[in-house]
């Protein structure tokens, strides 16, 4: 008989506003552990103090998990954040997004992109020809859960992170959402840099040329960021799309190539 999988959710707040969140699936004899792992993270993130933290256990029905490959990693090395930006821009171009809404989302997440300029809980949703958003709640945004590395990938997928130099969870859980989000019914690109104010690098990912990271895409202190989901309204709905993104369980078990960092020159020097 095969072992029960659960998936666990962790989300800490302060006064309402999101600081942290992770998500993991693994075996029931390892629930107790995982849970308690990531509400001590939860503790000590750099967001601010924690006032809440709500995990919550969901067993998976095997049947319903959809086992995928992860996408190759990348990395370019930027001198500033305005230069990231602007390689962000190219990037999410050459992935089929029209130029001038690429110039326009970027400005968005620097501002906030929620009401009144602030963080969304979730990630927008944009056409790419067009720029219209289609999230329901722009407070709340669009969440990207139940997706994990499976048992067998796990060690393997350290190693080589770690072996590169990109040991930290952050990016391993990173390029795991960002695989899922690249699974999704018209997806054509993603853009994404954390509101954690110590951490400002980001990425561009899109089906082709899979999880470009970008080493610098903020000011430090910086506690704005989020992600766009930038969609091909022709080949989705959004009740499809949403439906994927939030419910459908994805377990990677393969990696994907992780390449040797690179410098990017602006075509203008």
């Amino acid at each position: 008989m095969m072992t029960s999988l659960y998936s666990i959710r962790m989300r800490a707040t302060c006064h309402g506003q999101h600081l942290a969140g992770a998500e993991r699936i693994v075996p029931k004899a390892a629930v107790g552990d995982v849970t308690a792992a990531l509400t001590a993270r939860a503790m000590h993130c750099s967001n601010g103090e924690v006032d809440e933290i709500h995990c919550s256990v969901e067993r998976i029905d095997r049947a319903t998990v959809c086992y995928k490959s992860l996408p190759d990693l990348s990395t370019y090395q930027v001198n500033s954040w305005q230069e990231g930006r602007q390689l962000a821009i190219c990037l999410l171009a050459k992935a089929g997004v029209q130029e001038d809404i690429a110039e326009r989302a970027v400005p968005l997440l620097a501002k906030g992109a929620g009401p009144g300029g602030a963080v969304m809980r979730g990630a927008v949703i944009m056409e790419s020809s067009t720029g219209k958003r289609f999230e329901e709640d722009q407070t709340r945004g669009v969440r990207v859960s139940r997706m994990d590395l499976s048992p067998e990938c796990r060690p393997a997928l350290k190693s080589d992170l770690t072996s590169a130099g990109l040991g930290h969870h952050r990016i391993l859980e990173a390029l795991v959402l960002a695989g899922k989000v690249l699974g999704a019914p018209g997806i054509v690109a993603e853009l994404c840099w954390s509101d954690d104010p110590d951490y400002t690098i980001g990425y561009v990912a899109d089906p082709q040329a899979g999880y470009q990271r970008i080493s610098d895409m903020k000011l430090s202190g910086d506690s704005r960021g989020g992600r766009i989901f930038f969609v091909d309204q022709a080949k989705t709905s959004l009740a499809e799309l949403v439906e994927y993104l939030e419910r459908q369980v994805v377990l990677f078990n393969t990696p994907g190539v992780i390449s040797t960092a690179q410098e990017w020159i602006p075509a203008d020097e």
